[in-house]
């Protein structure tokens, strides 16, 4: 930061969870300008929209964390809502921020755009080398051309464009709608109620075998303004020879048998536990190799247990709050 300026950061999508705990980690960093603009105040699917803000705005800094998300369900049903929706916002994003000579911009992948069936842990360099997971095969190649359209203008325009590519996230903020959740938001919803209502038994989709890494969303956020306050030839550095994105994952794996208990012993549920194998499990196995980002010496500050029971501190006083019925 040059003299008494402060910079300048517009987190695109800081209502949602990935946005929140960006916004939660820069406003307690002197220095900062903290820009947003929420859904009803900017279409990112719309060029003229998002163009003109950021030429309003003059952002220095942006992090592009507004995506169109959801589990297993959301994606099948909607698939071309997912690929259009996501590859509107990153186009009108990337494109503005070129135009308008911002400095800097932090586009967010997702662990799905690996192969299904990548070598364990995975490594930046297995994009692309095999199939994709069919349930979520839409929301990956719009995150795939996102990174895509990141690196080709840094090729062409020598811009500063970064990306990095979370494994499964949760925390506060996250989806807890039956339908539009994913795996820890959905069954700590779910099994809130079946604690409340005193049922006898959770039913769980797929056979509890697929192994996950999970990270807390604020760990997350740190990794991520960690990188983007990289000077550039640092974070050149820090990418070397080998592919152009980072990952970031917790390193810590679980199956998703083990997290369902882990959930029932944070919120206090009791009750019988049954696996419905009818239902799909998704990818069989999927944890990120994040040695790269490691030679920064970031490491997750949330342990599982810590994070689970954290989130559902959050998910009770929200519940609270809007006085929802149980």
């Amino acid at each position: 930061m040059t003299g008494t300026k402060p910079v300048r950061v517009w987190v695109a999508g800081h209502q949602g969870m990935v946005g929140a705990a960006l916004c939660r980690q820069l406003t307690a960093q002197p220095g900062i300008r903290l820009l947003t603009a929420s859904r009803q105040q900017l279409d990112l699917t719309s060029q003229a929209a998002t163009l003109a803000f950021v030429q309003q705005q003059q952002p220095d800094h942006i992090y592009l964390a507004a995506a169109k998300v959801g589990g297993i369900l959301a994606n099948s049903q909607q698939p071309a809502d997912f690929l259009l929706q996501n590859l509107q916002i990153v186009t009108q994003v990337v494109d503005a921020a070129w135009r308008c000579g911002v400095a800097r911009v932090m586009v967010l992948g997702s662990s799905c755009i690996y192969p299904r069936l990548a070598q364990q842990p995975v490594t930046e360099d297995a994009l692309l080398t095999g199939a994709l997971e069919p349930t979520n095969e839409a929301y990956a190649i719009a995150k795939i051309a996102g990174l895509k359209l990141c690196q080709a203008f840094n090729r062409q325009y020598g811009t500063d464009f970064r990306t990095a590519m979370p494994t499964n996230l949760y925390g506060p903020g996250d989806h807890y709608a039956p339908g539009a959740s994913h795996v820890i938001p959905g069954l700590m919803h779910r099994m809130h109620l079946a604690k409340v209502q005193q049922q006898a038994e959770l039913q769980v989709w797929g056979s509890g075998r697929p192994l996950r890494e999970f990270l807390h969303v604020d760990d997350l956020a740190v990794a991520l303004v960690q990188l983007m306050q990289l000077p550039q030839a640092d974070y050149q550095q820090l990418l070397g020879s080998g592919p152009e994105h980072l990952n970031i994952g917790s390193d810590d794996e679980v199956s998703i048998a083990d997290l369902v208990q882990l959930l029932a012993e944070v919120i206090g549920y009791q009750g019988r536990l049954v696996f419905d194998t009818s239902k799909p499990d998704g990818t069989p196995r999927k944890r990120l190799d994040s040695s790269r980002i490691h030679r920064l010496g970031w490491r997750p500050a949330f342990s599982l247990r810590q994070g689970l029971a954290h989130t559902y501190q959050w998910y009770l006083s929200q519940s609270q709050l809007r006085g929802v019925k149980e």
